[in-house]
């Protein structure tokens, strides 16, 4: 194994391991919310915007780890 094999072992782990949590937290968020709006129809409007900010807040966890996937040489 090469020093290249070991880097691409790295980057593959960093965004690999770096993607979980968001995945899972993203999956959360959105099966909260359709549970709240299933009990509480008139909720959509209220839920929507603060679902979106923190499905991004999650979806930035994971640009984090792209973007140390990308500094590993």
């Amino acid at each position: 194994m090469g020093a290249t094999d070991l880097t691409m072992l790295a980057k593959a782990l960093a965004i690999g391991l770096g993607s979980i949590g968001p995945g899972i937290g993203i999956g959360m968020i959105g099966a909260k919310a359709m549970e709240s709006i299933g009990r509480n129809p008139e909720s959509s409007k209220v839920l929507f915007v603060p679902m979106l900010l923190m499905a991004a807040f999650a979806e930035a966890v994971a640009i984090y780890a792209l973007v140390i996937a990308f500094s590993i040489k």
